[in-house]
C-alpha cells in the first residue's frame, strides 16, 4: 500500500528527508520542523497506514507491513536512498527498514522510540479499548505521555488523535506488540542519531541510549523539557539535531 503523502521540494540537488509519524498522529505533527528542513532538503512526509489520509487495512499489522508500505512509497517516488526521520512508530519503521534494506538509508534519525516495548498485553489491551470506544477511550493517558505539564497546546493534538481511525490505531498497536528489533540494531549500516525526550514516560532515554549503543554508528541526543512528542514540545532543539550536518559517517 502506498501511503498518503506529500512532497515539499527543497533546493535544487538537495538530499531528501522522509518524515514518518508516530502512533496516533498525522504527518501534520512535523509542521514545526518543515520550514527549517526545506532550507536544506526536499521533504517527504506521509501518514502511516490507518492514520490521516492513508487507508486502513483491517486486522493486526506488523512492523514489516509498515516497512513494506514505506518501501512502496520510496519506490513510487523513485527514491533510492534517503535520510529517514521517524518518531515512535515512525522510528521503529525506520530501524526495521534500515536492517532489512540497508542501502535505502543514507542516515537515520529516530526520536522517542524503542527497539522493544513489552509487555505485549499493554498494546493488545489498548487496541481492544480503542476498537470498543475509539481513540477517545485512551486520549487522556496518551496526551499525558505526549507532553509535559508545562505544554499548553494540548487540545489541537487531542483533535489530531481524535481524527485517527480506530481500526488503524489498533492495528498499529498490535504491530508494536509483536515488534522486537533488538537483533536488527547491529544490521543498520546508516549512521544513527537517537533523540530522547528527557521527560518521556513512553520511551524513556535509556531506550534511545540502547539504540545508539547497539547500532554500529550511533549517537544519543537528550532534549530537556520534552516528553514523547519532543519535536512538538522543543521544536528548535529537535530540528537542530535533525539537521546536524557536521556529524557524518
Amino acid at each position: 500500500m502506498i501511503p498518503a503523502h506529500e512532497v515539499h521540494p527543497g533546493p535544487s540537488g538537495a538530499p531528501t528527508i522522509v518524515l514518518s509519524n508516530s502512533l496516533g498522529t498525522t504527518r501534520a505533527m512535523w509542521d514545526p520542523q518543515l520550514p527549517a528542513l526545506l532550507e536544506h532538503a526536499t521533504v517527504v512526509r506521509y501518514d502511516a497506514r490507518g492514520h490521516g489520509a492513508s487507508a486502513t487495512i483491517s486486522g493486526a499489522a506488523t512492523i514489516d507491513d509498515l516497512v513494506d508500505d514505506a518501501i512502496e512509497l520510496l519506490d513510487a517516488l523513485r527514491l533510492n536512498s534517503v535520510h529517514w526521520v521517524g518518531l515512535s512508530l515512525g522510528g521503529m519503521t525506520g530501524m526495521r527498514l534500515g536492517a532489512r534494506e540497508p542501502g535505502r538509508l543514507e542516515r537515520l534519525t529516530v526520536l522517542c522510540t524503542s527497539a522493544f516495548l513489552p509487555p505485549a498485553t499493554g498494546w493488545t489491551d489498548r487496541a481492544a479499548a480503542v476498537r470498543a470506544g475509539g481513540t477517545a477511550a485512551v486520549a487522556d493517558a496518551v496526551l499525558d505521555r505526549w507532553f509535559t505539564p508545562a505544554f499548553t497546546n494540548r487540545e489541537s493534538y487531542r483533535a489530531m488523535l481524535a481524527s485517527i481511525d480506530a481500526e488503524g490505531y489498533a492495528a498499529c498497536c498490535e504491530a508494536i506488540a509483536t515488534m522486537d528489533l533488538r537483533a536488527d540494531l547491529a544490521l543498520i549500516q546508516a549512521p544513527v542519531v537517537a533523540i530522547a525526550g528527557a521527560d518521556d514516560p513512553a520511551t524513556p532515554p535509556p531506550h534511545l541510549a540502547t539504540i545508539a549503543e547497539k547500532v554500529p554508528d550511533g549517537r544519543l541526543v537528550l532534549v530537556k523539557d520534552a516528553a514523547h512528542l519532543a519535536n512538538v514540545e522543543q521544536p528548535d532543539a529537535v530540528t537542530a539535531a535533525i539537521m546536524d550536518v557536521a556529524w557524518t559517517r
